[in-house]
């Protein structure tokens, strides 16, 4: 009996366990052969959009005339379409090419538009998918293709240090408004980090309660930007930002070209910038007068903060003609956002070059016909050998601060002897 109890309970637990073996196996059958769910495709017809575009701005009777254009892709067309026909040229993700079927794929124009519109207004990837044709990741990758290219294609013409026919332009120019010598404007402004690593939060993150990134810039009276250090945290204020800052290198490795001018009847061999309060009383820097005692002093102080807004006005154009710098910064990789913003600076002075024969306000003609009346002068290239010795003695002359005040001083009576009877400054 007990032996016949043993037989069916075995019996019975083999039969679970194979109904237990099959459904198993099926099961994994089932899933292995079961097919993959595809990428959802969406039929944007690409074609249409290029179309729609070209249309809109590149025919020959535009839908849209050629200010509400230079609005839209915040230059003029001649100045895209040399982006357009330099990166279709030496970027491959620029050139539009078949599929496999021998359909073609987004055009050169669609994908520089796409780029454009998200640096002017700062919009998402998404944005740009109704009119132009493109989603999201295709978006993503045109801006970082655009900004690599434009960095790589024009950086060196448009992120360049002043030449000697650019030094001694403006020089000219800061000899006409009062300031002989004068090469520029110097200050720095931050770019809010919105998705700051919460690890460097606390390294980012200043007085506002807001992780930022610092740029330091040099900018000129027709508001082309000569020097732009990005990256230093917004934990920094100026000063420190210029300690790390390579504004004076060339000065230091003797690269940098002679430059020579009178101030009432004194010679300096510095040009210097104009900056706020917070920077060092250096040979290269002249600040205003906080608390201006007398006539003199007054005018200066007036002069000098009226010039010194160049800087400032370059931040704020360049913020107003790219949105993306002026919104915070969405990436999380600090590298593409650094690339971002040179991108757009770059952008910038194309845009500076193309239009400032509009609204620069200072005449220099005078200085073109001859030497007679020019004090200020660009000589040379130093080759000056960059050992130790020479760096060292290089770095004192940039900082002294009796050349600082003595040259403060002199220029304070020249804006006087040049300014002081004229009521309308």
């Amino acid at each position: 009996m007990a032996d016949e109890l043993d037989r069916r309970l075995d019996a019975a637990v083999n039969e679970a366990f194979d109904e237990y073996f099959e459904e198993t196996y099926n099961s994994i059958v089932e899933n292995r052969t079961a097919k993959k769910k595809k990428r959802a495709y969406v039929e944007r017809n690409r074609e249409a959009g290029h179309n729609r575009l070209w249309n809109d701005y590149f025919s020959e009777d535009p839908t849209f005339p050629p200010h509400l254009s230079r609005r839209h892709f915040r230059m003029n067309k001649e100045v895209f379409m040399r982006i357009v026909d330099t990166l279709s040229a030496n970027v491959p993700f620029f050139q539009q090419r078949r599929d496999a079927v021998g359909r073609l794929g987004l055009s050169t124009l669609q994908k520089c538009t796409a780029a454009i519109r998200m640096l002017a207004y700062g919009s998402a990837a998404d944005a740009v998918d109704e009119y132009l044709r493109l989603g999201e990741s295709t978006s993503l990758s045109c801006l970082t293709n655009f900004t690599e290219g434009v960095i790589q294609l024009f950086g060196d013409e448009y992120l360049r240090r002043p030449t000697p026919e650019d030094l001694q332009r403006l020089l000219d120019i800061g000899e006409v408004r009062g300031f002989p010598g004068m090469i520029g404007s110097i200050d720095c402004m931050h770019w809010e980090w919105k998705n700051c690593p919460t690890a460097w939060k606390g390294q980012y993150t200043r007085g506002s309660g807001k992780p930022t990134i610092v740029l330091e810039a040099i900018a000129s009276q027709d508001l082309w930007i000569w020097h732009a250090f990005f990256g230093p945290p917004g934990t920094l204020n100026d000063i420190n930002v210029l300690d790390r800052s390579p504004v004076f290198d060339d000065i230091y490795q003797g690269r940098a070209p002679r430059v020579t001018y009178m101030v009432n009847g004194l010679q300096y061999d510095l040009a210097y910038y104009l900056t706020d309060g917070i920077y060092p009383k250096w040979s290269t820097f002249i600040q205003s007068i906080t608390l201006p005692q007398g006539s003199k002093a007054a005018l200066f102080a007036k002069v000098q903060e009226a010039t010194r807004k160049d800087v400032e006005r370059a931040f704020g154009v360049l913020q107003a003609r790219f949105a993306i710098v002026k919104n915070p910064a969405l990436s999380l990789d600090k590298e593409k956002i650094g690339k971002i913003m040179r991108a757009c600076i770059i952008l910038h002075n194309m845009i500076v070059e193309n239009e400032r024969g509009g609204y620069t306000l200072y005449d220099t003609s005078k200085f073109e016909e001859g030497e007679s009346s020019r004090s200020s002068h660009v000589e040379h290239i130093n080759n000056m050998p960059s050992h130790f010795g020479n760096m060292l003695g290089l770095r004192n002359q940039v900082r002294d601060r009796h050349t600082h005040e003595a040259l403060k001083n002199n220029l304070i009576e020249n804006i006087w002897n040049k300014f002081g009877n004229d009521e309308d400054v």
